[in-house]
């Protein structure tokens, strides 16, 4: 009899077991079924036809794909002139710098000043931008007549490591009076291999970023709003520096 009870007891308690986990599991899935447009769900979409009657459809938030290499730049780039003109969005910062030396060498003071501007904006943190990814910006200056560019994002510290803007080869921009599409277009035209860029129709802006030697190229549009990054504090009036920052030279 005792051995007969103790069985009972046990598959009660392996029973409430498998109740318990599948009321989790339903919960979870509830959960998950109510998504925001910034946890890369999906959004709806609603436009008037011809005949004045809305339309909606839901799309979702992020789409992205790689890049086949038949669609990559074959061509050599060309130098650019080096010339960039750029304001800060969110520190209402402007600096206009040439990148390049007489010798076609890189101006160190002309890239610490446009590290200065691309620092992050939550912690001040200044570090090293790739030089490459300032003669992109450069490129796309001198295609669309030299029009001044407003930076919407840089360098962000506070960011996932996985991020491009954490390791200070990526940026966020747009032109006024430009579309956003114009941009894009002529962003893909100038990428060789191993450039990621994104469009953000709701933002505004365009991606541009440089990744690792050998990484794949990557296309995406996302329809939710810009995030710099989760705020992080730093100390005020002193900005920090991560190595390797550039020092202004004279």
């Amino acid at each position: 009899m005792a051995v007969r009870k103790s069985i009972v007891t046990l598959l009660a308690t392996l029973m409430a077991l498998v109740f318990a986990s599948a009321g989790n599991d339903a919960y979870a899935g509830k959960a998950k079924s109510h998504r925001s447009v910034n946890d890369k769900g999906s959004t709806k979409v609603c436009s008037k036809s011809g005949k004045g009657k809305k339309r909606c459809r839901r799309i979702r938030v992020f789409q992205g794909h790689g890049v086949a290499k038949s669609n990559l730049r074959d061509a050599p780039l060309e130098r650019p002139s080096g010339d960039i003109w750029v304001n800060a969005e969110n520190l209402s910062e402007e600096v206009r710098v040439n990148i390049f030396r007489e010798d076609g060498s890189y101006d160190e003071a002309a890239l610490a000043k446009l590290d200065e501007i691309f620092r992050c904006k939550r912690t001040n943190e200044v570090r090293a931008v790739n030089p490459k990814l300032y003669e992109q910006l450069s490129r796309i200056q001198d295609h669309f007549d030299k029009k001044r560019i407003d930076l919407v994002s840089g360098f962000r510290f506070a960011e996932r490591n996985s991020s491009r803007h954490f390791h200070a080869s990526a940026m966020d921009i747009r032109i006024r009076d430009v579309t956003i599409k114009e941009m894009y277009a002529y962003a893909e035209s100038l990428d060789p291999g191993g450039m990621g860029i994104g469009i953000y129709p709701n933002s505004g802006f365009i991606h541009v970023d440089l990744r690792a030697p050998g990484d794949p190229s990557y296309r995406w549009t996302d329809l939710s709003g810009h995030s710099s990054g989760h705020k992080k504090k730093g100390k005020k009036g002193s900005p920090g520096r991560t190595k390797p920052a550039r020092k202004p030279v004279s």
